[in-house]
């Protein structure tokens, strides 16, 4: 699973700075979250951290993008990889 900045979002600005994945971005005037990057966290933390700072708890899992733990850690392994194989 991915998450999803759902419209109510005040694009306060504390999410993204957390994001270990760089996920989060402020394109197009709204704050969003790209699937492709968003590991919910896995490898790195044991809960979403834009999930926990968000102050309006506007972050939800997206319907869309259903992924399992298993899937999540594999992404991590993608986007980390060369960290991992110091």
């Amino acid at each position: 699973m991915a998450l999803l900045i759902k419209d109510n979002c005040i694009d306060c600005d504390m999410c993204e700075p957390e994001c270990p994945n760089q996920a989060i971005s402020y394109t197009s005037g709204k704050t969003r979250i790209d699937p492709n990057r968003c590991t919910e966290c896995q490898g790195h933390y044991p809960e979403p951290t834009c999930m926990k700072v968000c102050p309006i708890d506007c972050i939800i899992i997206d319907p869309d993008h259903q992924e399992s733990e298993e899937q999540l850690l594999e992404k991590f392994v993608i986007l980390h990889g060369d960290i991992l194989s110091q």
